[in-house]
């Protein structure tokens, strides 16, 4: 009985957080039952959302951009994707919120409050590419599970917070250390206490690198409660899921970590080529590390009109994981041939840049324009869907507008 009236109490105090009000004659309300209010609800002033986002799911909230909404060099909290694998935290106290570093390799397990993590340790700025490993798994054929990300599954803002190699050195790391996990305060979709929704991590190599970050605030401002608040590891160019939000507890490993999300084939791709509908065994499976390369033309919008014989400005960003980007093209003819676009220096690394050209069109028309983007090793972006993998991961195909000049 007891453990029934907790899952129901955490239901109702979950929906009040989320419609910002109390829920009159709440305990009267059916087992399982669901206020209209989030069933037809506005998902976009709860989380403050530009119109145009477009919601995949609620049940964990998902949402994503489409590719004019990322026209912002640095992206605002408007226009940044939201994936979730649980319920969003409730009643975070920022006075007893702390963050623990234990695990089979810490010299010292220690415990952080948020103030002292923000007075021991240098503050960084940094601006930082997180993408969904899924971003475009709705291209893949036969249809990958999962959320059914197009390309809007990516943003670029501006994290501040401290080093985790400071906080992990200042607890101490044993020599056997391979990996970092992190904990969360986010609930379970069963609302079962003793589950992680996620729980993953990275190499040591990565969690030491300068721009791996203890995040407490995002474009000068607190970090927006969907993104994290009041705290989020932020590790740029891998996949979205290992920038952990509303860590509570980092630990350091002596194995891979083993958490929710880091088994079985999630965030995991082939390690060889399989064939489409192929199934992969999980000793068969690589975990994603650095992202492919990829770009995005956030302007114009698909379907732009233009008069005959005028030029057609485009803009967007492109990005390479923990490469550079070295080179932007695009072109008009369906990839039979290309022209270089100017492409800008990251503002730090691991943050995405900017391209821009001037485009012209030999007559009226229907036209596609194609971006292309190859990073510093020489790896350039295909122009179709890359090779298959069963859950729909890296998809880095050439993005494409609609133009129509007549």
């Amino acid at each position: 009985m007891k453990r029934r009236n907790f899952v129901k109490k955490t239901a109702l105090t979950s929906f009040i957080t989320l419609l910002g009000a109390d829920i009159v004659f709440g305990a009267s309300m059916p087992k399982g039952y669901t206020p209209l209010a989030l069933q037809d609800g506005d998902p976009f002033k709860l989380f403050n959302k530009h119109k145009d986002m477009v919601v995949l799911n609620d049940k964990p909230w998902n949402m994503e951009a489409q590719a004019h909404l990322l026209d912002d060099n640095v992206t605002p909290n408007d226009k940044m994707f939201i994936r979730n694998n649980g319920l969003v935290p409730e009643n975070i106290d920022v006075n007893k919120w702390t963050l623990t570093i234990d695990g089979e390799s810490v010299v010292n397990k220690k415990t952080y409050t948020l103030a002292e993590l923000k007075s021991k340790f240098k503050h960084y700025t940094y601006q930082l590419t997180l993408e969904c490993g899924g971003n475009g798994r709705s291209e893949f054929d036969p249809p990958a599970k999962g959320n059914q990300w197009t390309i809007g599954a990516v943003h670029c803002a501006k994290w501040t917070g401290v080093r985790l190699k400071d906080v992990l050195g200042d607890a101490g790391i044993k020599s056997d250390a391979v990996y970092i996990g992190y904990h969360s305060a986010d609930l379970h979709l069963s609302m079962d206490p003793n589950k992680e929704p996620i729980s993953r991590g990275c190499p040591m190599a990565k969690a030491l690198q300068d721009e791996t970050i203890i995040a407490f605030a995002m474009n000068g401002a607190d970090i927006p409660l969907a993104h994290g608040y009041p705290l989020r590891l932020i590790a740029g160019g891998w996949p979205a899921s290992v920038s952990g939000k509303w860590i509570n507890r980092i630990s350091i490993r002596n194995i891979v970590h083993d958490g929710s999300k880091m088994t079985g084939d999630a965030y995991k791709v082939p390690c060889t080529p399989v064939a489409p509908g192929e199934k992969v065994k999980e000793e068969d499976m690589c975990i994603i590390e650095s992202m492919p390369v990829k770009s995005l033309i956030t302007y114009p919008k698909s379907g732009a009109i233009i008069k005959e014989g005028t030029s057609l400005e485009i803009r967007g960003h492109a990005w390479a994981g923990e490469l550079e980007v070295s080179k932007m093209e695009y072109s008009i003819d369906f990839g039979a041939t290309w022209k270089t676009c100017a492409v800008k220096k990251p503002s730090n690394r691991l943050a995405w840049q900017h391209f821009s050209a001037s485009v012209e069109f030999p007559q009226k028309g229907y036209y596609e324009v194609w971006a292309r983007a190859t990073d510093a090793r020489g790896n350039a972006q295909p122009m179709l869907i890359p090779g298959w993998n069963p859950k729909g991961y890296l998809n880095n195909a050439c993005h494409r507008i609609a133009v129509k000049v007549g």
